[in-house]
């Protein structure tokens, strides 16, 4: 009887689960737990998930309804790994996972641990979509060029050059002078011999792309409203051949303007800033950074060569008529005319959200069109040029039906793919874009919704044009996570990866204006107004964030060096050189080489560990690498005590600080952090964000720490 019970006594605590962990949980679709990660179509492919060591039944991955029972396939000293192999048609595939354990069944999906699952969070593999290897985390760097260095000034805009909207151009001689309430026309110069003067610079900085505004023949500094798509514009390139008058104060017939149509119609002028730009990009290659293009495809510009309403290339010689003067130009169905009684100088064409400035190009009226964007779509990927890819401004707008749409976009994809398979294609826009990233058509998008946007409401309570504050998403950590999981869920992996995470940008204010928590504009405020109270320990929580979480953390000129700056035109001030913040820069510089130097932070995987108000704690990690980063954005000292182990740490292991930032600036001196039981404790000063790092032994042979000095300024 005794040995009866001391027999059953032990098999039961022999075959006694532990309690079961949810935390132990986890998948994604990176390479950790997708091999290959971008699958061809009709091959076949591995899924992992983990659990904790002996603590599940069963694991299922649920596809179309389906339940495929994944086997154990390997353990470590904490976690089991099950997997299974799927074989891949041609289609997107999506799935769950269904976790059993006793009598609990839970389910795992992009959100993670969830009671049900939703069919938005189920994970996606698009067979044969793949993005460049390049741009996976890749640092970008944002130019504005009218605004960033002024290399050469004999192609300076000048004041009277000619007249656009209402007034005439202007050259503005002080190159710190905030932009004017109608800045379109105003220009202080800078150029792309301005960008090759800096090109140390950035190198320096650690920039892998540069992403130019476009550079293409245009009447304003912004250059969304493009003359001619097969030149860069001589005013940001190379004016060889110059003479002629300029407009007397009281003209405003661009007819006139002798100066301004011989610099940017003039084949010298054109020819020689095509070869800067090459000049530019080859230099930028030497130095391994890549160059994305700005693509203004869905309207141009009143000054356009094709509709020609200025009249400037009227009596051109090797220039045909524009549609604008004549209704047998070879331009007329390249734009939607309402009335074909008003010709000669028929002002009835159509324009992007009625804007006359802004044609509004007519893709199902012309094949001939289409067939000449996508020409210059090519061109500019192609030999001798050699960029790296393009961004699409208001890419979901193009085309008069999203059926149409969606057919270009395809061709687009092809066009460029074909002449330079690596080549990026980034498309700006708001709201769901996953019916553009199926594979078919955009690579990824500017990430507003999946970064920029929760990143300014957690930090800040801010709406990115600092047109509304919100005190109830101002810390509000599960607001955040619920909306990064939302929106990237409409992402695939190689979408996600590659997604320009941008804390500003040249159409919303700038991120540390956003810190005084100020509603309002440079017309209700006044410029000055953007410069004060700002909280610089709040702009470097969100860098570390930026250069933290998936995606390809993407700088607008001169946030690294202080600028501030109310939405558009304030945004565009220009790069302050002579009076950067240093201290800045140089912590740019150091998280920089921080994201570039370990790999979790390019295409590892993200966990999300603890939230609290104005708190937040994530994992990046791969095999090797395991990265932990803290975020308090509380006015007070908090400590916390957290669990890291689910992020494939050691129980009892020391980590090491990698940066610290708060209101003193930033400190990179070593700091060591006991785990112990899997968890940490940590005290952290107000308005702070820590980076803490494991790696494996092989991984710390191959890396070597660097001793730098800290810039923690003590007061």
């Amino acid at each position: 009887m005794e040995f009866n019970r001391f027999f059953s006594d032990q098999k039961y605590m022999n075959e006694m689960r532990p309690v079961f962990s949810k935390r132990a949980l986890y998948s994604d679709t990176t390479e950790n737990y997708v091999t290959p990660p971008e699958p061809a179509p009709y091959s076949r492919v591995k899924i992992a998930f983990r659990t904790k060591r002996s603590n599940v039944d069963r694991v299922f991955l649920v596809c179309k309804g389906q339940k495929n029972l994944m086997f154990k396939a390997s353990s470590d000293a904490q976690f089991d790994y099950y997997e299974v192999k799927l074989q891949l048609d041609n289609e997107k595939i999506s799935w769950y996972f269904e976790i059993q354990a006793g009598a609990i069944t839970c389910y795992y999906d992009f959100r993670g641990v969830v009671k049900r699952p939703d069919e938005h969070y189920n994970f996606v593999l698009i067979p044969g979509f793949d993005t460049p290897d390049w741009a996976k985390g890749a640092v970008m760097y944002q130019i504005y060029v009218d605004r960033f260095c002024n290399g050469d000034p004999t192609n300076d805009v000048l004041t009277n050059e000619y007249h656009y909207i209402g007034a005439k151009s202007q050259h503005v001689e002080d190159w710190y002078r905030y932009p004017s309430s109608m800045d379109v026309r105003d220009f202080y110069g800078g150029d792309l011999q301005g960008v090759l003067d800096k090109m140390d610079y950035l190198e320096q900085l650690g920039m892998e792309v540069i992403y130019f505004n476009p550079l293409f023949v245009s009447p304003s500094n912004h250059k969304y409203d493009s003359q001619d798509y097969d030149h860069v514009d001589p005013h940001c390139g190379k004016i060889v051949k110059d003479g002629g008058r300029l407009l007397e104060d009281w003209e405003t017939d661009n007819t006139h303007a002798d100066r301004y149509i011989l610099r940017t119609t003039d084949s010298e002028n054109l020819e020689a800033s095509d070869r800067l730009l090459i000049r530019v990009i080859e230099e930028a290659h030497k130095r391994g950074i890549r160059v994305i293009l700005d693509g203004v495809f869905n309207h141009c510009g009143s000054f356009n060569k094709w509709l020609d309403r200025e009249r400037i290339y009227e009596n051109k010689p090797g220039y045909e008529k524009g549609a604008y003067i004549s209704e047998d130009s070879p331009y007329h169905d390249y734009f939607s005319f309402h009335d074909n009684n008003r010709f000669p100088y028929n002002p009835t064409y159509d324009g992007w959200w009625g804007h006359d400035t802004l044609p509004k190009l007519n893709y199902e009226g012309s094949r001939q069109l289409e067939d000449y964007i996508l020409q210059v779509a090519r061109k500019w990927v192609s030999a001798p040029f050699h960029a790296d890819g393009w961004r699409l401004d208001v890419a979901a707008d193009l085309g008069h039906s999203p059926e149409y749409n969606h057919r270009f976009w395809t061709k687009f994809r092809d066009t460029v793919k074909e002449a330079n398979p690596h080549a990026l294609i980034v498309a700006e826009h708001y709201g769901d874009p996953s019916s553009w990233l199926q594979g078919d058509q955009w690579d990824t998008v500017m990430n507003y919704d999946a970064f920029m946007e929760p990143v300014s409401w957690f930090l800040t309570g801010m709406e990115k044009h600092s047109d509304d504050y919100r005190q109830d998403l101002l810390g509000n950590a599960d607001s955040f996570v619920g909306a990064m999981a939302y929106h990237g869920a409409n992402m695939a992996m190689p979408s996600w990866l590659t997604a320009m995470n941008e804390l500003s940008n040249h159409d919303h204010s700038r991120f540390l204006t956003r810190t005084n928590r100020r509603v309002g504009r440079t017309n209700s405020l006044g410029a000055e107004a953007a410069n004060h109270d700002v909280k610089k320990a709040v702009l470097l929580e969100a860098v570390v964030m930026q250069m933290t979480w998936p995606g390809a953390p993407t700088v607008y000129y001169g946030d690294e060096a202080g600028v501030c700056g109310f939405t558009d035109p304030d945004n565009r001030r220009t790069y302050p050189w002579g009076r950067e913040d240093k201290e800045l820069i140089n912590f740019h510089r150091e998280i920089i080489r921080i994201h570039r130097q370990n790999k979790e932070f390019k295409t590892g995987s993200l966990k999300c560990l603890t939230l609290d108000y104005n708190f937040l704690a994530y994992g990046r990690f791969t095999k090797n690498n395991h990265s932990v980063v803290l975020i308090n954005n509380n006015e007070n000292e908090i400590t916390k005590e957290l669990s890291v182990w689910e992020l494939g740490i050691p129980r009892d292991c020391t980590l090491q600080r990698l940066i610290l930032t708060g209101e003193r600036g930033y400190d990179i001196n070593p700091m060591e952090i006991e785990v112990s039981a899997g968890r940490i404790t940590v005290t952290m000063p107000k308005t702070s964000s820590m980076i803490l790092q494991y790696r494996t032994e092989e991984e710390e042979k191959t890396v070597k720490p660097k001793n730098r000095r800290s810039f923690w300024e003590f007061g």
